[in-house]
């Protein structure tokens, strides 16, 4: 598994840690992902989700995981998240019907 949210995209990179004589090591900056399982209200069960902290804050402004699925272009979401945009659409169309 990769170390990459599938919210935000936030993923490894790299930099230096630089000591007091200037002398660069270089180093890797990790996201704080964490696989997590959220709760779809229009599918009614568990979605298993790898985050990252800010793309939990992402989901809770956006109003929850549905409401970001409805609301983010097809063109900006992970590959995994598109199959479940399109079930949430459907689950969706189907009520209204």
């Amino acid at each position: 598994m990769s170390r990459k949210c599938q919210i935000t995209g936030k993923k490894l990179m790299f930099g230096n840690n630089v000591s007091h004589a200037n002398n660069r090591t270089l180093r890797r900056f990790l996201p704080n992902v964490h696989d997590t399982s959220l709760y779809s209200e229009v599918l009614n069960r568990m979605i298993s989700v790898r985050v990252s902290a800010s793309g939990l804050r992402t989901l809770d402004h956006k109003g929850g995981l549905d409401q970001f699925l409805l609301s983010t272009p097809v063109s900006k979401l992970d590959p995994e998240l598109v199959a479940l945009k399109a079930a949430v659409e459907k689950r969706m169309s189907a009520k209204s019907a």
